[in-house]
């Protein structure tokens, strides 16, 4: 099993999603000689999940069933423990497309937060691109670290704890896209423009319209040939700026 390639047996070790009912779903993961409760009752690893098929319909010991579903950077984002907010798929479908990923791509993300937009970008990049995500907390660094080794998706992406607004995304002249969704995005825009390659993306999310504008002026204060795309709503204003950086 792993994020980025699809397997029909579900094996000991891998992360299934436990699909309970409309809007209900859980992450297990598969361990021989386990148990995992649900409102339905107990369903046992050993003898309910491996060596079944993933979309397998499993009865639970009280009577009731659920689906056994591969994991898809969607379903993870609908079912993920969250310990920041997240970017939901409608959004994480704008990203991908804005900055034009395509597999092979090199991308500088930050934050890291839960890793919902992380997944979607690994996935897109796969099979010979790479992800330099930063995150700023420690613990959710950490965190974020394990679930990409248990999802087999470690060998894709290098996770930094670091502030990028100080010390960048540790790489130079290498991404083809950047993506930042931090408090104060005008403060990495520097770092940005050293990580990014001559001709490249860059996405920011901003949640108030003062800081919106703070970006933009940094942007334009870089020299460059700018196709500049924005959207409004509620709650925040968004910029995509195609540079040459």
């Amino acid at each position: 099993m792993s994020f980025v390639e699809y397997s029909d047996f579900i094996q000991d070790g891998d992360v299934a999603i436990v699909h309970l009912g409309h809007n209900s779903m859980t992450p297990v993961k598969v361990q021989h000689g386990a148990q995992t409760q649900t409102r339905y009752g107990v369903i046992r690893h050993s003898t309910d999940l491996i060596g079944q098929r993933y979309g397998s319909k499993v009865t639970c010991s009280k009577g009731g069933w659920v689906h056994i579903l591969h994991p898809t950077p969607e379903l993870w984002t609908a079912s993920l423990p969250h310990r920041t907010q997240i970017l939901y798929t409608t959004d994480i479908a704008m990203v991908t497309m804005m900055l034009e990923l395509k597999p092979g791509s090199v991308v500088c993300e930050s934050g890291t937060g839960s890793g919902s937009l992380s997944h979607a970008i690994l996935r897109t990049i796969a099979p010979t691109g790479h992800l330099h995500t930063v995150e700023f907390h420690q613990q959710r660094a950490e965190k974020v670290v394990e679930e990409f080794k248990e999802h087999r998706v470690d060998h894709l992406v290098t996770v930094r704890n670091q502030d990028v607004c100080k010390d960048g995304f540790g790489v130079t002249g290498v991404a083809d896209a950047v993506f930042l969704d931090i408090p104060s995005p005008w403060e990495a825009v520097g770092h940005a423009k050293a990580a990014m390659k001559k001709h490249g993306a860059f996405f920011f999310f901003c949640h108030w319209p003062l800081g919106w504008t703070r970006t933009r002026f940094y942007l334009a204060s870089t020299p460059s040939e700018q196709d500049v795309i924005t959207r409004k709503n509620k709650t925040f204003k968004l910029g995509v700026t195609k540079s040459q950086l």
